[in-house]
């Protein structure tokens, strides 16, 4: 069949009768073509869109940080108590095969996950009570090296006085925090009373009845039952290897700076190392503070040498054997590369302060592993069934 022709064109008369003209008649296709020549080009288009995509994505993160401003006092207790319960319900569930009702388990799990975090609090509490007149006068001494240090490296008195008084300013406010409680966020009693009240209430719900909750949201994640099954179990299996992996790291690092604390005669060496385990669950700035809690007390009770010597410990402990024991501590839970740990938790601790910081690097590896996972199952699909894929 022979390709239909555009009609020739056709002649008519102006309203003066005396000059002839043509009136245009266009085919198909170069009606599209004329179409396209006042269309958005497609890249502009494209980048349009991803910029509304980009704005939508700014404006909910601004939302979630002003939300979360609103409602720390509730929210943060009720996410660790979350995540206590997401490592912790293992136990509730050997328990359970064991003929043991899941409430009675998960009242069972909760009591002991409160002895030990009043047996952490007693031991640093009581060790600091007991030292509390040396410790002041240790770390006032240690500060006043300092300040020696900085006038002989040129500093003039005022700085280094300022400086100086930065420095015992926060010494004091970390001897007073660890003497008030566990959480420095907290300004009294009734705060603390009530944050580690949602967070115990938190936790025993979610030991409870954390298979019905899981079940609910892998209904309403919108994508496939079977998806659902392995984002969901993807976040609980990082979550899990992650804080086991950091449970192992903070015990590691706790032995080898109590046992160079005690080697070295530092006071207080099993307070030091209590606090350098609960500081380890922090990234990166729980070690600073642990360090600079335990070189500081080294400063003042043993001089500048011992005080190197804690430092060097510290640095051991928090490099170079850390990330030689990392691997086999934290498997294949986490599987990223150190920058990226670092980005991502920088970031999220700018953007989500303490939450972003415990919480980002385990979602990005479960993000990572999740989507690889699903891309590889499929792309086996798209093979077998022998369809083209659009990527």
């Amino acid at each position: 069949m022979r390709p239909r022709r555009a009609p020739a064109p056709t002649l008519t008369l102006t309203p003066e009768g005396n000059q002839e003209t043509e009136e245009l008649v266009l085919a198909p296709t170069e009606v599209e073509e004329l179409s396209d020549v006042f269309a958005v080009p497609r890249w502009l288009r494209d980048l349009g869109r991803g910029s509304w995509y980009l704005v939508g994505v700014v404006g909910l993160l601004v939302g979630l940080v002003w939300i979360l401003g609103l409602t720390q006092m509730i929210v943060e207790p009720v996410l660790a108590g979350a995540i206590v319960a997401i490592v912790a319900s293992p136990l509730v569930s050997a328990l359970e095969r064991q003929r043991v009702n899941r409430a009675i388990g998960a009242a069972l799990v909760l009591l002991l996950l409160v002895g030990l975090a009043a047996v952490i609090t007693i031991l640093v509490v009581a060790g600091i009570v007991s030292e509390q007149e040396n410790l002041t006068a240790q770390a006032s001494a240690g500060v006043e090296k300092i300040r020696g240090w900085l006038e002989d490296l040129g500093v003039d008195s005022g700085g280094a006085a300022a400086a100086t008084n930065h420095a015992s300013s926060g010494t004091s406010d970390t001897l007073a925090v660890l003497l008030q409680g566990l959480f420095s966020g907290i300004r009294d009693l009734t705060n603390l009373v009530f944050g580690l009240s949602f967070a115990a209430l938190s936790t025993f719900f979610v030991l409870k009845d954390g298979p019905m909750m899981r079940r609910w949201v892998e209904r309403h994640l919108g994508v496939p039952q079977t998806v659902a099954h392995v984002i969901v179990g993807g976040i609980v299996r990082s979550m899990r290897g992650y804080f086991r992996g950091v449970t192992l790291v903070a015990a590691f690092n706790a032995v080898i700076v109590g046992l160079g604390a005690w080697l070295l005669d530092v006071p207080l060496a099993g307070t030091i190392a209590v606090v350098a385990f609960v500081t380890a669950y922090v990234p990166y700035i729980g070690a600073a503070v642990a360090g600079g809690f335990a070189v500081i007390l080294a400063l003042g009770g043993n001089g500048t040498a011992t005080a190197v010597a804690m430092l060097v410990i510290f640095v051991l402990a928090n490099g170079l054997l850390q990330n030689m024991f990392q691997p086999l501590a934290f498997g294949a839970a986490l599987d990223l590369n150190p920058l990226v740990v670092l980005v991502v938790t920088v970031g999220a601790g700018c953007l989500f302060g303490m939450v972003g910081l415990v919480l980002a690097a385990p979602l990005t590896s479960a993000a990572i592993h999740v989507t690889a996972r699903i891309g590889r199952a499929r792309a086996a699909a798209i093979a077998q069934s022998g369809e083209p894929s659009l990527s």
